[in-house]
């Protein structure tokens, strides 16, 4: 990245790419074939999730043409040539291609700018809802339509009982375990990356994710919940790693600031 340029015209840059992507996906959206077929390995791919991957690409080439982008519907880059990379984008067209077959709104466009392995950009722009989120390490904000940014914390929801947000499609005998051995909580089922969200704007306490996710499905809100103050961590405690050989991210739990008794939840499960 040039010297010159700051992640704050950066962001600027990806929020805008990232919206007409949006529209991209709003135009098949508003289609009653939403033209399903199914990858090597059995996850649905639409029309929607191809035309927001064009226009990202394009978008982030013409935004910054010296960084490499990372995308779940690109060509895959061999980590023999990844492994030399300092900086690049890392996009998920369409997050929660499950919820745009559904039909309930709750899908994401996500890209994160990943440098040594941190996500310290990230734009998460859910076009049905007209929301987007976006942040850098300065701080995190969302913005509703053509609203104003309005800053977020991850400063956790205050309510007496913890507020655990988990998946919506995706729910599993090991995470009905973890529940089962935390306090007190009331439970709040959201789809796509919108539920790490959540947490970095204080509208949950947790999202434990005890299933499987790739590296694309939580940059852009990994970079959400660090700008807004949360953690985004593995089971052993460890910050959440990118541009790994394998791209598969390990079970992972996002906390904002207010404390919650995880560890020992883990640990009864076991």
């Amino acid at each position: 990245m040039s010297k010159n340029v700051s992640y704050t015209a950066l962001l600027e840059g990806v929020e805008e790419i990232a919206e007409r992507a949006g529209e991209a996906i709003n135009e098949v959206y508003q289609r009653a074939d939403a033209d399903v077929t199914y990858k090597d390995d059995k996850s649905p791919l639409t029309a929607a999730d191809l035309a927001s991957h064009e226009v990202l690409k394009a978008g982030l080439a013409d935004l910054a043409p010296e960084i490499p982008t990372l995308s779940e519907e690109g060509k895959a880059t061999g980590y023999e040539e990844r492994r030399s990379w300092h900086r690049f984008w890392l996009v998920d067209p369409l997050d929660g291609t499950k919820e745009f077959i559904k039909r309930n709104g709750e899908f994401t466009v996500n890209v994160a700018l990943v440098e040594d392995g941190v996500p310290v950009l990230g734009i998460v722009h859910a076009p049905t809802l007209g929301r987007t989120y976006g942040a850098t390490c300065g701080g995190a904000w969302r913005r509703d339509g053509g609203g104003e940014r309005c800053p977020i914390r991850a400063s956790g929801t205050g309510a007496e009982a913890l507020v655990v947000v988990a998946s919506r499609s995706h729910a599993g005998p090991e995470l009905t375990a973890f529940l089962e051995a935390m306090p007190e909580h009331s439970l709040r089922s959201m789809g796509s990356s919108l539920k790490l969200c959540l947490v970095a704007e204080g509208a949950a306490d947790v999202y434990p994710r005890i299933g499987p996710t790739m590296e694309w499905d939580t940059g852009a809100a990994h970079a959400v919940v660090l700008g807004a103050g949360g953690r985004v961590l593995d089971l052993e405690g460890e910050p959440l790693a990118y541009n790994k050989e394998n791209l598969l991210n390990p079970y992972f739990i996002v906390l904002g600031e207010r404390p919650v008794p995880w560890r020992e939840a883990l640990a009864a499960t076991k």
